[in-house]
C-alpha cells in the first residue's frame, strides 16, 4: 500500500476527503470550527485526480479542468468548446456544495465508480457514475465524455433550466375586495411591419402622447430580437389612463381619448398584459404601498434568500411589511433535452411557491369614502371598531397612485411628487400631531380616575381669558365660547372650554398627569403591525412648568399624539376603562384583547362616554352639526389645535380634529372615526372636519 501523507487544511469553500467508518471516501465542505479527521488517498491516484477535478468545478476553474483530460479526449473537444459547455451548464444550474463519494478498493483495471450529490438552483441532484482513466507520463488522466457532466448527457444534448413562475400573494379587505394582486394592464407598442415607410413624424407624435422620448422608441425598435411582425412594447398603461381626454402639445383638447389618438397611427397595437394592480389607487396607496424591481444593493443582501435580478420586492406600505409572506418563490426544473428539443431526463425540480394571500380588517368602503372626502386636504383618518380593535381604514391625503410605480415614473413625474408642497408621499397617519381639544376627554378621564377631579365640580367661570396668577406674566389661557351654567366637566366638554381643562390639569398635577400618560402608552411603541410615531407629552423627561401643564390640559403645550393611539385611548370609553389593542390582519372569530387594562376606572369611562353624546346632541355643542346624520346617533369630540411660535403669533396655522362614533350599535357595528386636517384656519376650524365627516357618515348610511 502506498504511503499516506498529510495535506494542508483548506478554507471553508474547498473540499477534503474524509475516510468514513464504512470505508467510503466523502468529499465534504471543511467546517469553520471543530476537528475533522481525514486521510488523504494515495498521491497521484485516480481518486485524487477525480477529487481535484470536482474541486475545480466548484471553484469555476474550467480552464484547469481541461488539463485533467487525456490527450485523446482533448483531440475530440477543443479547450474553448469544453470550457464553454461546462461553464454554461454548471453556472446555468448554479451548482454548489459538491459531495463526492468513492468506494474503496476498486479494481484499477476498470473505470472508477463514484457518486455525486450537488446543490443547484432546482434543488439537489444526485447520481452514480463511472469514469475511465489512462496513464500519461506517469499521471492519471480522465477519458472524458459529456456523460461525465451527467450520466445520460449526450454530445448533442443540452441541459435546460426552466423557471416555474410563482404568483405573489394578494391583499384583500375584510369583504374580499382586492387591494393588491394579479390583474391586467394595457401594453402600448408598435409592429414595425405595419408602420409607415418613413415613420419619423409618427414616432415623434406617439412619443408625445406616451410621454417618452423618440430615442427610447428607436432603441426599442432597433433591438436585435425585433422582426417585422414583432410586437415591440413601449409603455404599460391602465385602461383609465387610456380613456383620459388627449390634450395635444399646444394644450388643446382634441376630442379624442389617449387610446383613440394612439390608434390613429399605423403600427400601434394595444394588448392586455398581466401586472400587479392596485384597484383603489390613491385611496389605499399609503396603506398598501407598491412593489418595484429589486436593486443591486438589495440583491446582494438577499441573494441567499432566493431573490434574483428579475425579482420584484415590496418597497413601501404593507407590500414591504408583509414581503416575506407575500413574495413569490419561483421554482426551477433542470432537464436534459435532446437535439429535437424533447425532454430526455428530468434531473431535479423545485416547485414554485406562491406567496400567501393576506386579508385585512380594512373596509374599503370607509377607506375610499374618506379619501374622496379629504383628497384635496392635507389630512389623515383612522377608523376602527373600538370594541374589537379591528382597524377599518387608514387614510392619508393627498396621496399618489401605487400603479404609477408599477408602470414606471418618469424623472419629471418623480420630481413633481417630491417637490409638491402638499407632500403627497408623506404618510400622515403614521405621525404624531398636536391634538388640541380632542385631547380633553383624556384629561377628564384621568382626573376622574385619579380622584383629582369630580364630574360635577364647578371650577368657576373665567370668561374668555384666564391665568392662574401674575407669575404667568403676559401669558393667558383663552377659550372661544362663553356659556351659562356651571363650569363642570359636562359643559366644559360640550362647549370645549380650554380654561376649564387648564385648571383641571393644574389640579391633577404634573407628576400625576405624566404618570397617567405613561400608563396610557405615551413614549411607548404602539402595538400595531405598521410602525407608528410614539405619542409624547413633553420634549423633555417631564412637564416642567405650570404653563406647560395648563396647556397640556387642552391638548396644547408639548403634547403630540398619533391618531391611532388617540383612537385606542378613546376605545377605553367603550370598554369599561380598558384600551383595546388595534390590529390590521383579519382573523375569523378572533377574540378582542386589550393593550392597556384599567386605563381609566369604569365610572370615569362611562361618564366621558355619556358626556361626548352631549357634544353632538346639545344645540350649543361644538359637534352639533353631526346630529344631522340620518339614521345614526353620533357622539364625539372636536378639536382645533393651534400651531404657532408664540401666543402673539398671528401667522400660525390650525389643525382641525373630530373624533366621532355611533351610539347604540351592536359590538360588531360600533365604529369610531378620527380625522385630522391641517390648515383649517379661516376654513371653519374643527367645524370644517365635522361637515366632511357628516358627508362620509351619510354616504355610508346610504350604502347599507
Amino acid at each position: 500500500m502506498a504511503k499516506k501523507k498529510k495535506r494542508k487544511k483548506r478554507n471553508q469553500k474547498k473540499k477534503i476527503l474524509i475516510l468514513t467508518a464504512a470505508g467510503v471516501l466523502v468529499l465534504a465542505a471543511a467546517g469553520a470550527a471543530g476537528f475533522l479527521l481525514y486521510q488523504n488517498v494515495f498521491s497521484g491516484s485516480r481518486e485524487d485526480v477525480l477529487e481535484e477535478y470536482m474541486a475545480c468545478i466548484e471553484k469555476g476553474d474550467y480552464e484547469k479542468l481541461y488539463t485533467f483530460l487525456d490527450s485523446s479526449s482533448q483531440e475530440l473537444v477543443s479547450q474553448k468548446d469544453f470550457v464553454t459547455r461546462n461553464q454554461n451548464i454548471y453556472e446555468g444550474i448554479e451548482v454548489s456544495d459538491i459531495q463526492l463519494e468513492i468506494p474503496k478498493d476498486q479494481d484499477r483495471g476498470k473505470p472508477l465508480s463514484y457518486s455525486v450529490t450537488m446543490d443547484t438552483i432546482g434543488g439537489e441532484i444526485s447520481y452514480d457514475n463511472t469514469t475511465a482513466f489512462e496513464r500519461e507520463d506517469g499521471d492519471w488522466k480522465i477519458v472524458w465524455t459529456d456523460s461525465m457532466i451527467f450520466p445520460s448527457l449526450g454530445e448533442t444534448d443540452k441541459v435546460s433550466v426552466a423557471t416555474l413562475e410563482a404568483k405573489r400573494g394578494s391583499i384583500y379587505d375584510r369583504n374580499q375586495n382586492l387591494l393588491a394582486g394579479q390583474g391586467t394592464v394595457q401594453s402600448v407598442g408598435l409592429v414595425p411591419g405595419k408602420m409607415e415607410v418613413q415613420p419619423q413624424e409618427e414616432i415623434q407624435a406617439i412619443g408625445q402622447i406616451l410621454g417618452i422620448s423618440e430615442d427610447s422608441i428607436h432603441s426599442s425598435l432597433d433591438a436585435s430580437w425585433v422582426q417585422t411582425d414583432s410586437f415591440v412594447p413601449l409603455k404599460e398603461m391602465t385602461q383609465d389612463q387610456l380613456d383620459q381626454p388627449y390634450t395635444d402639445a399646444e394644450g388643446k383638447q382634441t376630442g379624442q381619448t389617449i387610446q383613440e389618438a394612439l390608434l390613429s397611427y399605423a403600427g400601434v397595437l394595444i394588448s392586455e398584459t398581466e401586472s400587479r394592480v392596485y384597484p383603489y389607487g390613491e385611496s389605499t396607496a399609503h396603506l398598501i404601498g407598491y412593489i418595484q424591481p429589486i436593486n443591486a444593493e438589495e440583491l446582494e443582501e438577499l441573494a441567499d434568500e432566493g431573490y434574483n435580478a428579475q425579482s420584484l420586492i415590496g418597497r413601501s406600505g404593507l407590500e414591504s411589511l408583509y414581503e416575506d409572506r407575500l413574495r413569490a418563490k419561483d421554482g426551477h426544473k433542470i432537464s436534459i433535452i435532446d437535439a429535437e428539443g424533447n425532454e430526455k431526463e428530468a434531473l431535479t425540480m423545485e416547485p414554485a411557491q406562491d406567496g400567501e394571500d393576506i386579508t385585512l380588517t380594512i373596509d374599503v368602503n370607509w377607506q375610499t369614502k374618506l379619501y374622496e372626502a379629504y383628497q384635496e386636504d392635507e389630512s389623515c383618518s383612522v377608523v376602527m371598531n373600538p370594541k374589537t380593535g379591528e382597524v377599518l381604514a387608514l387614510v392619508s391625503t393627498p396621496s399618489y397612485d401605487s400603479m404609477d410605480y408599477i408602470l414606471g415614473l418618469s424623472q419629471e413625474q418623480l420630481d413633481a411628487l417630491n417637490n409638491d408642497e402638499a407632500q403627497p408621499l408623506y404618510n400622515r397617519f403614521r405621525q404624531a400631531w398636536v391634538p388640541g381639544s380632542s385631547f380633553k376627554p383624556v384629561i377628564g378621564a384621568i382626573g376622574l380616575s385619579t380622584g383629582t377631579l369630580t364630574a360635577d365640580e364647578d371650577l368657576g367661570a373665567s370668561g374668555l381669558s384666564w391665568q392662574k396668577d401674575s407669575s404667568w406674566g403676559d401669558y393667558y389661557v383663552t377659550t372661544l365660547h362663553e356659556y351659562s351654567g356651571a363650569a363642570d366637566l359636562r359643559n366644559a366638554l360640550v362647549y370645549s372650554d380650554n380654561i376649564y381643562f387648564a385648571k383641571a390639569a393644574l389640579q391633577i398635577g404634573a407628576d400625576t398627569l405624566a404618570g397617567q400618560l405613561d400608563k396610557l402608552g405615551f413614549n411607548q411603541e404602539i402595538p400595531f403591525e405598521i410602525s407608528m410615531t410614539s405619542s409624547q407629552y413633553s420634549n423633555t423627561e417631564g412637564i416642567d412648568t405650570e404653563i406647560q401643564l395648563a396647556d397640556s390640559g387642552y391638548g396644547q403645550g408639548q403634547i403630540l399624539v398619533n391618531p391611532l393611539h388617540l383612537a385606542c385611548i378613546y376605545s377605553a370609553f367603550f370598554n369599561e376603562g380598558n384600551m383595546i389593542a388595534p390590529y390590521l390582519e383579519y382573523a375569523e372569530g378572533k377574540t378582542a384583547s386589550y393593550w392597556i387594562e384599567d386605563a381609566f376606572t369604569p365610572e370615569a369611562a362611562q361618564t366621558i362616554y355619556e358626556d361626548l353624546q352631549e357634544v353632538v346632541s346639545d344645540p350649543g355643542g361644538t359637534g352639533h352639526d353631526a346630529a344631522s346624520v340620518s339614521g345614526v346617533t353620533l357622539a364625539g369630540k372636536t378639536g382645533t389645535a393651534e400651531i404657532k411660535e408664540s401666543q402673539d403669533d398671528t401667522e400660525g396655522t390650525e389643525l382641525g380634529w373630530f373624533a366621532v362614533y355611533n351610539t347604540g350599535a351592536s359590538d360588531e357595528d360600533t365604529v369610531l372615526m378620527l380625522n385630522m386636517v391641517e390648515d383649517v384656519k379661516g376654513r371653519g376650524g374643527s367645524g370644517y372636519v365635522v361637515d366632511k365627516d357628516v358627508e362620509v357618515w351619510n354616504q355610508m348610511a346610504a350604502a347599507e
